[in-house]
């Protein structure tokens, strides 16, 4: 995947935008979270970028170097600065409960990872810490069939449900939990009507 990736963000543009995921962006404005910041799979870099310029101190990491480079001149361009390492989830040094908040924002695995990387997020936050994610829907499917560029895995085992949700952050004060229609505006591969899964949620102690 590293390759694919790689392949993906090394051309000039950004093609996930440079502006925030609107909901990662609407969450972080209403319930201002404060302190470390978590953010995988992060990409190019626009929602730690945004993060960043709130105060939060955010720590990013992705598969790609490619992704990583933009996202540091994004950063830069910002007059912000962000902490990106390139590396696998479960090789990255982490110690549990160091992170006042996190976000996955797309961040769609396997279904032979996806719930231990559920299950690491949820170790890495703080007691109270806030988790934010936007992912497509089982029934993004349907959407994609109509628009290639409504993006999102095609395997039906990456896609999200409200169900998966609860089912791998059980001990979470459920702040939104929604699967909604919306139109993505989100650069060159998230463009068009999506079937989404919104999820703020709190750590209970």
């Amino acid at each position: 995947m590293e390759n694919f990736w790689d392949m993906r963000f090394k051309q000039d543009a950004y093609v996930y935008g440079t502006q925030p995921n609107a909901f990662f962006k609407e969450a972080i404005d209403r319930y201002k979270p404060t302190g470390k910041l978590l953010l995988p799979a992060e990409g190019e870099g626009r929602n730690a970028t945004y993060a960043a310029k709130k105060g939060l101190n955010v720590y990013a990491f992705d598969t790609s170097i490619e992704g990583k480079n933009k996202a540091m001149k994004l950063a830069e361009r910002n007059n912000v600065s962000i902490n990106y390492e390139v590396g696998d989830f479960f090789n990255l040094e982490l110690l549990n409960e160091t992170f006042d908040a996190a976000a996955l924002i797309f961040a769609h695995f396997s279904l032979d990872i996806l719930q231990d990387y559920h299950k690491k997020v949820v170790e890495l936050l703080k007691p109270n810490g806030l988790i934010i994610i936007e992912a497509f829907s089982k029934n993004h499917i349907e959407f994609q069939k109509v628009n290639p560029l409504a993006g999102g895995p095609k395997n039906i085992d990456m896609l999200f449900s409200k169900e998966t949700i609860a089912r791998d952050f059980p001990n979470f004060e459920i702040l939104k939990l929604d699967e909604i229609e919306d139109t993505l505006k989100e650069g060159e591969f998230h463009n068009g009507k999506a079937k989404l899964i919104r999820f703020i949620g709190r750590k209970m102690v």
